[in-house]
């Protein structure tokens, strides 16, 4: 009681003094208290460190997660698939009004691995989607190979003045091949960081290096190029006007080619087809059934009237 009053007496005396300062005693926690407030701070830095190290823990767990290896292809019992008839006839229904000029586009569906090599190739339809393109041929200008690319229809023909324009960024021109004699100065004209990300560069592997200039100018004339990307192979199968005749061919010539070259590459990885969509510029995608009519449904003969 003593101590307490001595205390009382000095803050009195404080109120009056304004230099005095409590003792360190009245101000001193007890020890239960000075206990509590530790285990608090012991518990909060171990909750800490807790979610801290768990959340370590989960991001370690999700980088070891396994990631799918290959593509996801959807089952295609539960899905509604349609006849070529059929699906022409809902397309050029979308199509109607449409101010541009439409084309049919068929998709291939792959079940494939996402790591491996891909499908790619040049493809020459039996009825060509697209007979406009313009195609250049690197050759000597005075030589026999040019007089044969002119006759063909090549609007770019020569060495030099295509090298200029390609530096100078007119690049005239949907297709590209060279001469096996034009290849050395075609190696060091420089004009391969510029054809090369536009897919004009020719190269021996994709045919477009040619000895027969004639045949080559001809192939690519109406020819399609098409290349596998995320387990998917594309590319523009007719116009909106063919006949399902028409369509049908190149549609059958198309996946021929491409289990060709499936088969070409079994030994290093193997590839199968699994779905086949016709769709078209302005359309969804109908998956085809393999049939070319339905029982029931439009006649060809409605088709190519139309």
């Amino acid at each position: 009681m003593a101590s307490t009053r001595n205390c009382i007496i000095q803050w009195s005396r404080g109120s009056v003094s304004s230099s005095f300062r409590p003792p360190s005693q009245c101000l001193r926690a007890s020890p239960i208290t000075q206990q509590t407030r530790n285990a608090a701070v012991l518990t909060g830095s171990n909750s800490a460190n807790a979610a801290k190290y768990k959340r370590k823990e989960l991001s370690t767990a999700q980088k070891k997660k396994k990631q799918r290896s290959t593509f996801v292809n959807h089952d295609l019992k539960d899905m509604e698939q349609f006849a070529l008839c059929d699906a022409m006839r809902y397309i050029r229904a979308f199509e109607v009004g449409s101010q541009r000029n439409p084309k049919y586009e068929l998709h291939v569906k792959l079940r494939t691995l996402k790591n491996g090599p891909v499908v790619r190739n040049r493809l020459r339809l039996p009825h060509p989607v697209k007979t406009d393109i313009r195609i250049c041929v690197i050759c000597p200008p005075d030589s026999k190979a040019a007089t044969q690319a002119k006759q063909a229809g090549a609007v770019l023909i020569g060495e030099d003045v295509i090298f200029d324009a390609v530096k100078e960024g007119r690049i005239e021109f949907d297709r590209c091949i060279c001469h096996v004699d034009s290849l050395p100065k075609l190696a060091k004209s420089g004009v391969a960081r510029i054809l090369g990300p536009r897919g004009l560069m020719p190269s021996a592997k994709m045919g477009s290096v040619v000895k027969d200039v004639t045949s080559a100018v001809k192939d690519l004339t109406g020819g399609s190029e098409y290349r596998e990307r995320m387990g998917v192979v594309r590319l523009a199968i007719g116009q909106l006007g063919f006949t399902p005749d028409m369509l049908q061919k190149n549609i059958k010539a198309f996946v021929d080619m491409l289990k060709k070259d499936m088969a070409a590459m079994s030994d290093r990885m193997n590839k199968e087809l699994h779905e086949v969509v016709l769709s078209s510029t302005n359309a969804p995608g109908f998956s085809l059934n393999g049939e070319f009519k339905s029982n029931g449904g439009v006649q060809p003969k409605e088709l190519t009237a139309a």
